[in-house]
């Protein structure tokens, strides 16, 4: 996501519609078509060449009724392009939707879709009760679900670096790792932070820490970009082992899964871990400190309510008061992309 979601407010000589409530109140009806289409693999279709409305209902094997309007929807919504007749992808889609391109996003918009979409719509009665509206209603957990399903993992780690890839770029960007030689990515995923870190800086060795089971999909991708020899894995749970001693350790997507004690327990383990001089990066969609700007990290908020028992979303102001109580010096937020910003710790 390229932009923060932010309403707009009407000037002075601006009259007053309903557009603006009844666009967002519907905007889950453009939504459920993106998410229809990288469900059915539109994009990676056309990542082929453009096509006919005709062809891509053969080929997608759907129904002709609805097939112009669902492809000129998706026109529209800025998704696709149509030249003379012929649907094709945007440069955004080409880059972010084709399943067969490390840049796929798809997944996690897979795991939206199935999922999230209709656990959303239960959103009223988590409010009304501040619990789960997930897999937990079923006496199920979200973690396990994933964790104990080998595909389901998979596609999960692969959703995770394509989620973290933009972040993870201008981190490597914005960062001094001039001044570094190591770090440890907590909660790594298939390793998409570590793999850019250490392609953009030769100098750096890697660390990739998180439970067992993740560790052959770990190693699989840095293999895949013949970083093997400068990034190597650590199995553990952070909440029960000491994290792996780096300069720099870096927490990406994980606070927001959990409660302020478990957060707060995180960050100590984590000043705990460094050396003098050392860093914590921690990165979210960081709420602005006036909580009016940043939409989409306030609805990532709601989606803990959604997913998790205790999890919730922050600004940077709540994250450096954690930073200081733990004992770090230095700590300052600098944006990245889209609604993705990093909190800095130094010891």
């Amino acid at each position: 996501m390229n932009q923060q979601i932010q309403a707009s407010k009407p000037t002075q000589n601006t009259p007053i519609t309903p557009d603006a409530i009844m666009q967002l109140g519907f905007a889950f009806w453009g939504s459920k078509t993106l998410l229809s289409a990288v469900e059915l693999g539109l994009f990676t279709l056309l990542a082929d060449g453009p096509l006919s409305a005709e062809a891509l209902t053969v080929q997608l094997k759907l129904h002709p009724r609805s097939m112009r309007d669902f492809l000129d929807a998706l026109v529209a919504l800025g998704q696709l392009e149509r030249n003379g007749g012929l649907y094709s992808n945007t440069p955004a889609g080409a880059l972010f939707l084709d399943r067969r391109k490390p840049t796929y996003v798809g997944g996690m918009l897979e795991m939206a879709n199935a999922r999230l979409y209709p656990f959303w719509g239960a959103l009223t009665e988590g409010l009304r009760t501040g619990e789960p509206q997930n897999e937990v209603k079923q006496g199920r957990d979200l973690f396990d679900e994933i964790y104990r399903n080998p595909t389901i993992l998979a596609e999960f780690l692969k959703a995770m670096t394509g989620l973290s890839l933009g972040a993870a770029r201008a981190i490597s960007e914005k960062f001094p790792w001039a001044d570094y030689k190591s770090f440890a990515d907590i909660g790594t995923a298939q390793g998409g932070l570590a793999v850019e870190l250490a392609r953009a800086h030769p100098h750096l060795s890697g660390i990739g820490f998180d439970l067992p089971v993740v560790q052959p999909h770990f190693e699989a991708y840095t293999t895949q970009h013949d970083l093997s020899q400068r990034l190597s894995f650590r199995a553990g749970d952070f909440f029960l082992e000491a994290m792996p001693s780096a300069d720099v350790l870096i927490m990406g997507h994980i606070l927001h899964d959990w409660s302020l004690d478990k957060k707060q327990l995180l960050i100590r383990r984590a000043y705990e871990a460094l050396p003098f001089g050392g860093a914590l990066i921690v990165f979210d969609p960081i709420i602005d400190d006036e909580r009016e700007r940043n939409a989409f990290g306030l609805l990532m908020s709601l989606n803990m309510l959604i997913e998790t028992r205790d999890g919730f979303d922050f600004t940077g102001a709540d994250c450096i008061g954690w930073l200081k109580e733990a004992g770090f010096a230095e700590t300052r937020v600098e944006p990245l992309v889209g609604p993705d910003s990093m909190v800095i710790g130094v010891k």
